[in-house]
């Protein structure tokens, strides 16, 4: 490449796993919000994301699979063995890179949670940023500030970051541990800082998830960063303002459902 040239911009698959089968809400992702299934709100605010060049809903439900080519979205028939959101998308890379249509190295696959009714499409335009800025990193995630009544939440997946951002771990616990004071004054020694559950990995490295051995810290903690962490591949964060409502519960599900009457 000569003097003065500049990468082309990455190409950017958005990808949203979603199982009908959820062992806490099962059915979630095609419950009722404001008159349309939970789904479709994901993939119509990813699709409202500037810099996107496709969105897929990635399912092993014949069902949904259907409904979301009815909305106007490609979708993708997965393996029903997968065990987690990232399996999901890494068993079908080779369509999703190629519908981006750039080399793997190039291609950013962002992994949505198909539960996140109600997310921010700026945090999907804060990623594609970062990534065509720090030339292709491997993995990125955002992360927020919590506050003093989320530190020790086991439901609130944490992160302890690196001076330049990286990611060092992910827990349910709180991170770092503060010595010589009492868990309810960690907060004023140290800054607390908080998971969304969204992952832009380019395309070579989602490709080699398979090849990635089991990590037991990932079925301690039940969290599937876990993995490529104890592997030794580095994930970059980035702050965002705040959380995006995940729905796991039926509780969570009314939540999302006032939230969204409100915006109405």
């Amino acid at each position: 490449m000569g003097a003065g040239s500049t990468s082309p911009p990455p190409a950017v698959v958005v990808a949203v796993p979603a199982r009908l089968a959820s062992s806490r809400l099962p059915g979630k992702v095609m419950a009722d919000i404001g008159g349309r299934p939970m789904l479709q709100h994901v993939l119509q605010r990813c699709r409202l994301a500037r810099g996107v060049t496709a969105v897929f809903a990635c399912t092993d439900s014949p069902e949904v699979l259907e409904a979301a080519r009815s909305w106007g979205f490609e979708g993708l028939l997965t393996p029903e063995s997968c065990s987690s959101g990232s399996e999901r998308l890494a068993a079908v890379t080779g369509e999703l890179v190629g519908a981006g249509g750039a080399s793997p190295h190039d291609t950013l696959v962002i992994n949505v949670q198909g539960d996140q009714p109600l997310l921010d499409p700026a945090i999907i335009e804060a990623m594609v940023e970062r990534f065509a800025r720090l030339r292709r990193p491997p993995v990125l995630t955002p992360v927020y500030r919590l506050g003093p009544e989320k530190i020790h939440d086991p439901n609130v997946v944490k992160v302890l970051r690196a001076a330049d951002g990286r990611a060092i771990t992910f827990s349910r616990s709180a991170l770092p541990h503060v010595r010589d004071l009492p868990p309810d004054q960690w907060h004023q020694r140290a800054s607390y800082w908080g998971h969304v559950g969204l992952y832009g990995f380019r395309g070579d490295v989602l490709a080699g998830w398979h090849q990635l051995s089991p990590s037991a810290l990932e079925d301690q903690e039940k969290l599937e960063q876990l993995r490529l962490i104890e592997a030794g591949i580095p994930i970059g964060t980035y702050e965002v303002p705040d959380d995006c409502l995940s729905v796991d519960t039926a509780e969570q599900l009314e939540q999302a459902r006032a939230l969204v009457r409100a915006a109405t």
